[in-house]
């Protein structure tokens, strides 16, 4: 998968509580590198059954996560408004 952080490539497919990105060690277990993660959706989230998660960029115990198909953060090349918010805030935080 890449890392929704710093967009390399790691050696971890399905990665659980805990895995982090050998290059930048973020949580890659967080909900900005799921398929459901979609900003302004309800929670961020488009799983309805889904519990809520406070902070999106660390990692949780979420049962419906699932590793982002579509890039980084869970953004797609639709949505340059969240992937330009996403490196702005990773330039602050």
């Amino acid at each position: 998968m890449i890392c929704w952080k710093c967009r390399k490539e790691t050696n971890i497919e399905k990665p659980v509580r805990g895995d982090e990105c050998p290059s930048c060690h973020a949580d890659l277990h967080v909900c900005k590198a799921c398929d459901f993660y979609e900003s302004g959706a309800h929670n961020d989230c488009r799983e309805s059954s889904a519990d809520f998660v406070n902070d999106k960029e660390r990692g949780n115990f979420c049962d419906y996560f699932r590793a982002s198909s579509k890039g980084p953060a869970g953004t797609s090349g639709n949505d340059k408004a969240a992937a330009a918010r996403d490196a702005f805030n990773s330039l602050f935080n």
